[in-house]
């Protein structure tokens, strides 16, 4: 079949709309000019009524992968003089911990039980210890879980610490509201719920991580978010950036406006997950969702014992033209996972349980 025929169901780069795709087509223009800085401040505007930031946020738009402005929030923010806390409950959280590591940043691991969120009594063994920041990436996509923000904010606000937050995945799919949470870093992605092509990531910076990131010296130049902030302030950015998926960005921020807003896709977004999960039980699919805390992003699929998960996510792009997510390391033959995010619609879905279910009968589940 066809590649560009297939339908995708992963958690990123997703399905874009036709409007998005026709911006993809189109020659890519010069970039240093009064037009494209308008177009990047009503970008910056959008992103942060949509993050439910505060007046005075800042945003980056960075051209790289979402661990690009990872690692850029990990070494604009924190020193060797910070003290932080991570939770490591899946191989995007344990990415945040190996930049710890690297720059050498004292810090203390939270591992949730597979397939949970982080307790309250986890958080409450690190009360008063003198911690000065958080991260967390509030949707570990490898495992399907969505942690408890509200829980993580309240911790983090009475001990006084800097909250960092990757919501790469979570950002347009899960009710999120920065300022009132106290997040002061949010991280976002364009391939996931903005569903654009990849190469863009973008930083949402409270005014006091504004404030930070000017008082830190990280040794990086292309990270250095000063230079994107000061850039920032003419609509430009310090280096050549990807034009076209930060004209694309603008087309789907713009599309997700007029449809309603941040609140209409969260919907959207959840109304597709629950349509594909009662799908699942209607057909009592030989299935069990792995994850105790579900995000809308995602759901985390592991089949009967003895049938391989890689091997569903292989027959299905193989046989019948559908991508799902496969997953890597010790969850490789155990996990599988469905996306809700993208241009999907409920009918994709019942194509995708209809292929399930020729694959039960064919005995491959």
């Amino acid at each position: 079949m066809d590649k560009r025929q297939m339908l995708n169901f992963t958690v990123g780069p997703v399905m874009s709309s036709e409007a998005v795709r026709e911006i993809g087509a189109e020659q890519v223009p010069y970039f240093r000019t009064a037009e494209f800085s308008a177009l990047m401040f009503e970008n910056e505007r959008l992103v942060k009524e949509f993050a439910r930031a505060d007046e005075d946020a800042r945003v980056c738009f960075m051209t790289g992968s979402g661990t690009a402005s990872m690692e850029a929030a990990v070494i604009n923010i924190f020193t060797t003089r910070d003290k932080v806390l991570v939770i490591d409950g899946g191989s995007f959280g344990h990415r945040f911990v190996e930049m710890l590591e690297i720059y050498e940043i004292p810090h203390s691991v939270i591992k949730p039980a597979f397939g949970h969120g982080v307790t309250e009594a986890q958080l409450a063994e690190y009360d008063g210890k003198g911690y000065t920041g958080f991260l967390v990436n509030i949707d570990e996509t490898s495992v399907g879980v969505l942690y408890d923000i509200r829980l993580i904010s309240d911790f983090c606000k009475r001990n006084g610490i800097f909250l960092v937050v990757d919501s790469i995945s979570s950002f347009l799919c899960d009710p999120f509201d920065m300022k009132d949470l106290d997040v002061q870093v949010m991280i976002t992605g364009s391939q996931k719920a903005l569903a654009c092509p990849p190469g863009i990531s973008i930083i949402v910076l409270s005014p006091a991580a504004v404030q930070k990131v000017y008082s830190n010296k990280p040794k990086t130049m292309y990270l250095d978010l000063k230079l994107a902030l000061k850039n920032g302030e003419r609509g430009q950015t310090p280096f050549t950036p990807a034009v076209g998926t930060l004209r694309q960005i603008h087309r789907r921020l713009k599309e997700i406006e007029a449809a309603g807003g941040v609140e209409t896709e969260i919907a959207r977004i959840g109304g597709l997950a629950k349509y594909f999960r009662e799908k699942l039980r209607e057909f009592d699919l030989p299935f069990t969702i792995v994850s105790n805390s579900r995000p809308n992003a995602v759901t985390p699929i592991s089949p009967r014992e003895g049938v391989s998960a890689n091997q569903i996510f292989l027959t299905l792009k193989d046989e019948y033209g559908i991508w799902v997510c496969p997953n890597g390391g010790d969850l490789k033959d155990k996990v599988f996972r469905v996306g809700h995010i993208g241009a999907l619609e409920e009918k994709d879905y019942d194509t995708l349980i209809r292929a399930l279910l020729d694959m039960r009968d064919r005995g491959l589940l």
